[in-house]
């Protein structure tokens, strides 16, 4: 199944009609309280891509709205007490960005503060709505289904190395979404005849660890799991893969720009643009209830070709003719 065949999942677009923006009153600029579970480094892009999505509702940052930016730079555990440090601000809405666990404790910080999400997974499973297209409650925003991305990864990975019969799946046990894209990916590998290695990696020190259990274990290829915290640690991971020789596939292109081989997933800055459109709406006066949650409708494969040449792989000229963007 090539990219173009790949079926993409759409969400209802809201088509509530956005009130005008308030005036640039000092006294009366909105406060946003933008949550997020990485670092603003890892992050920098999908940041434009909130500030445009707002830029789209008439809100610019420092002029008619303010930002006030919470970075858990991955420590899962302070996400909560930069939630309530938002709610006792207070501020008009939350953004909580960088997957589930960031609205999550959003959503536990309050019932009344609208929260706009970008989250992995079914935000209907966890908790954070009651359905998709009739959210209720104080808590909508854009969903990415990992599960299917994740298995599509298998098969790029599988079409680059053919030859490989034994993958390493790099997750993240703390992120709520793991266990549903390591079924995904047991079922894509089962398809395929490969054996598949699920290796946890929590921390900077479980990182360098798994990378010697994939050299022991004689592993030929890695595929890392949608997780912030691993892009957080894309510097680290895409330098043990490169040295280790060891082709490898990756969630978003931020991984790819740092040196890795190839990606496939959401383009994470429409993903934050997406959100910055739904904040806009939300203050504007649009319930939060009355917002459906929407879904990623833009995908992007992603090669590097000095990446490629460094690890002798010569990339499939298919796979290159379906490639967004091939780095050179």
């Amino acid at each position: 199944m090539n990219r173009r065949d790949f079926i993409v999942l759409v969400g209802g677009a809201a088509a509530a009609p956005l009130a005008p923006p308030r005036a640039a009153n000092t006294q009366e600029i909105p406060v946003i309280g933008f949550l997020n579970s990485g670092s603003p480094r890892v992050f920098a892009r999908q940041v434009q891509g909130f500030r445009a999505g707002l830029n789209e509702g008439g809100y610019v940052e420092g002029r008619n709205v303010a930002v006030e930016y919470r970075w858990a730079e991955g420590s899962y555990d302070r996400l909560p007490i930069l939630a309530a440090e938002l709610v006792r601000r207070p501020v008009a809405l939350i953004a909580a960005t960088g997957g589930s666990v960031s609205a999550l404790a959003a959503k536990a910080a309050t019932s009344s503060i609208p929260v706009i999400f970008e989250a992995g997974g079914d935000p209907i499973q966890f908790g954070l709505v009651a359905s998709l297209n009739r959210p209720g409650g104080n808590v909508t925003g854009v969903s990415n289904f990992f599960g299917p991305l994740a298995a599509k990864r298998i098969e790029i990975i599988h079409e680059l190395t053919p030859a490989v019969r034994k993958i390493a799946v790099l997750a993240n046990p703390n992120n709520p979404t793991t266990e549903g894209q390591v079924v995904v990916i047991r079922a894509a590998a089962d398809t395929l005849r490969l054996q598949v290695d699920i290796l946890h990696a929590g921390n900077e020190r479980e990182i360098a660890a798994a990378f010697e259990t994939i050299v022991q274990r004689q592993l030929g290829a890695l595929t890392v799991l949608a997780d912030p915290l691993l892009a957080n640690r894309s510097g680290q991971i895409t330098a043990l893969a490169a040295r280790h020789g060891l082709p490898t596939i990756y969630s978003h292109r931020e991984f790819v720009t740092s040196g890795g081989l190839v990606s496939y997933g959401t383009d994470l800055r429409d993903v934050f643009r997406q959100v910055g459109v739904y904040a806009a709406k939300v203050l504007g006066g649009v319930p939060a209830a009355d917002l459906p949650v929407t879904q990623p409708t833009k995908f992007e494969l992603v090669i590097n070709l000095n990446a490629a040449k460094a690890l002798g792989l010569a990339i499939p000229p298919t796979l290159l003719a379906r490639a967004d963007k091939v780095i050179e």
